[in-house]
């Protein structure tokens, strides 16, 4: 099926959740989290990753994950996944506990579109060091959309993995899983890259990215965040309300976006180089704001105006460049 077919049933059976300005949303994408080998993309910013969520947790953020959280194309196992990434699983489950946790699935972790998988994997665990079964995210579902309902206007954000209407990532996805797990991935040590995947490839990213723009505009400039293509995007007033969460598998970085006080903010997280009395300097944990905050009300406005500008990859706004990844 199409893009624009495949996105008007999920954004036709997204869950709504309603937000106002004291709101307080933080949403990553494309974690990919792995086995803890070398072909496991999350591995180099688990702790990166860690240290920013923790942050959002202490800060009353709700976290809402946009897909491919869990790298279930080239990893057969989730509980090596889970074991792996034991840390981050246990804040996910403070998350979850405190009914602060969303997870929608993506094409590499699409199997997760059946409950019956979800309440396998995400359910429960079993604790080797206490040798029995304990809860880990009980009860939660796993959805291919959502809708964020902003109360003050009743307009609605949607988030969407992306990936919906490509041919080998969604109708084809298991042939896809099949190429990746048994002839990709072990081309990856020698520096091969999965054409199946935008993210390394620059023409079928562009090329999904026009897709949705192209949704977006055929549903009156309807507010969209996805992820699926690594790279981060924000728009300036006027353009296509097209948002991308950028990934958390970038070398040194991963962005997100943050929504509250009823703004939205394109963020990235890195180990920066600050100061230490005695040594002279350190390595430390820092937010960097890559564009925004602009408010919901203002975007919203401009998309009462059926009005669009002309795309370009450096447009500015509010003084700032996009950043795109």
């Amino acid at each position: 099926m199409s893009t624009h077919t495949r996105l008007n049933e999920v954004f036709k059976s997204a869950k709504v959740i309603p937000f106002n300005d004291s709101s307080k949303f933080i949403l990553f994408s494309d974690c990919h989290r792995g086995d803890g080998s070398w072909a496991d993309d999350f591995a180099h910013n688990q702790a990166l990753f860690f240290h920013a969520l923790r942050h959002y947790y202490r800060e009353g953020f709700v976290y809402i994950e946009i897909g491919d959280g869990d790298e279930l194309f080239e990893n057969r196992s989730f509980e090596e996944i889970r074991q792996a990434h034991n840390d981050v699983f246990e804040l996910l489950r403070d998350f979850h506990n405190e009914k602060r946790l969303h997870l929608i699935w993506g094409n590499h972790d699409l199997v997760r579109r059946n409950p019956k998988t979800v309440a396998k994997d995400l359910h429960w665990y079993y604790d080797e060091r206490k040798g029995k079964t304990l809860p880990l995210l009980r009860g939660i579902e796993v959805r291919e959309g959502l809708l964020l309902k902003y109360e003050p206007t009743h307009d609605q954000i949607f988030l969407v993995h992306g990936h919906q209407g490509e041919f080998f990532n969604d109708s084809l996805w298991w042939l896809s899983r099949f190429l990746v797990r048994y002839f990709w991935k072990p081309l990856q040590s020698f520096g091969f890259n999965d054409p199946t995947r935008p993210a390394k490839n620059f023409r079928k990213r562009h090329k999904r990215e026009k897709a949705i723009e192209a949704w977006i505009k055929s549903r009156d400039n309807q507010m969209t965040i996805c992820g699926h293509t690594h790279r981060s995007m924000f728009p300036s007033l006027g353009m296509p309300l097209y948002f991308n969460a950028g990934s958390c598998v970038h070398p040194r970085c991963i962005t997100g976006i943050e929504i509250q006080d009823g703004s939205i903010t394109l963020i990235k997280w890195y180990v920066g180089l600050g100061e230490d009395e005695i040594e002279g300097s350190a390595l430390r944990v820092e937010k960097q704001v890559l564009a925004g905050p602009v408010s919901l009300w203002d975007f919203f406005e401009h998309r009462r105006q059926k009005h669009f500008l002309p795309k370009t990859e450096t447009s500015s706004n509010n003084g700032k460049q996009n950043q795109l990844f």
